[in-house]
């Protein structure tokens, strides 16, 4: 199985802006979790006139240090990389405070879902839709939408360019610093994923700084890596079932050693991801709808 490089998350210090970069700030939101590493960051682009990306969770705590870090600037752009509960709800009241509009690729595209862990925000819905290549220009900054479609349909990544190249990419969910994107049909889908993935090394970006875990220094290895770990776990999944395994819990069992049980359910949906994929190439059959609890085996 390749290695893709992870980094442990880092400290954080809640409810406090911080300067990571000559144009970038941070604030993290105080919901950590397996799924969230340290928590939700908030990033702050720009000085006086200022884009944020990824309000975050409606947390009080994380929505006052925001607006005391705002105080005196004009908030332009209240960006949204996409529709979960760790990212979104917090626009709503950062944009009343502020009065900035709110972009993004559009509302939760696949609802709730029968195989969803709940964690969708169904309520935002972008004043300003934007699309893959628009841009979005402030004071001192200029950041272009890059649709990345695969954790969620609605997921973007924006991109702050730099005159001279390798600008800054903040990659959402799509990329994350310290663990594999969760992909969760139905709004899930692994092959617009690994595509996504690979539109990225098109890209010339010179650092990530992913909404969880740490910023990736050398973006292309890492994005190559993930890559090659989707296709190594396609390649086991069809192994598995060659094996005679035949439901989604054994086959987490059998590819995931050692892992938590509090993340056997959240691997269970990527591999219902892959499966899918696989039952539309027509490699794999389920028997019935395909689902958490199907039955699939190799065809022929």
């Amino acid at each position: 199985m390749s290695t893709v490089p992870f980094q442990p998350p880092p400290e954080v210090t809640y409810a406090v802006v911080e300067t990571v970069a000559p144009l970038i700030r941070r604030v993290v939101a105080r919901n950590p979790s397996r799924m969230t590493a340290r928590g939700t960051a908030t990033y702050i682009v720009g000085h006086g006139q200022v884009a944020v990306i990824d309000p975050g969770p409606a947390l009080a705590e994380h929505v006052d240090a925001l607006l005391a870090a705002l105080r005196g600037e004009t908030v332009a752009h209240i960006l949204v990389t996409h529709t979960h509960r760790d990212h979104s709800p917090a626009a709503a009241a950062i944009r009343a405070a502020t009065g900035a509009p709110t972009l993004g690729y559009g509302p939760h595209g696949g609802g709730e879902g029968e195989f969803s862990d709940g964690g969708a925000d169904l309520a935002f819905v972008p004043d300003q839709a934007l699309r893959d290549g628009d841009a979005v220009e402030g004071g001192d900054y200029l950041l272009r939408a890059v649709h990345t479609p695969g954790h969620t349909s609605n997921h973007l990544c924006f991109a702050l360019e730099d005159p001279e190249g390798g600008g800054v990419l903040f990659p959402g969910d799509h990329v994350m610093g310290w663990s594999t994107s969760v992909v969760v049909p139905p709004d899930g889908d692994m092959r617009a994923y690994v595509r996504s993935l690979e539109k990225l090394l098109a890209r010339d970006d010179g650092l990530y700084m992913p909404t969880h875990g740490a910023p990736i220094a050398d973006p292309k290895p890492y994005v190559r890596a993930l890559i090659a770990h989707r296709h190594e776990r396609t390649a086991g999944i069809l192994a598995r079932l060659r094996a005679g395994d035949r439901r989604i819990p054994d086959l987490v069992a059998a590819l995931y050693a050692g892992l938590p049980d509090g993340l056997r359910r959240p691997a269970g949906w990527s591999v219902l991801a892959h499966l899918i994929e696989l039952i539309e190439d027509g490699r794999v059959a389920c028997e019935g709808k395909p689902g958490l609890e199907g039955e699939y085996r190799v065809r022929g």
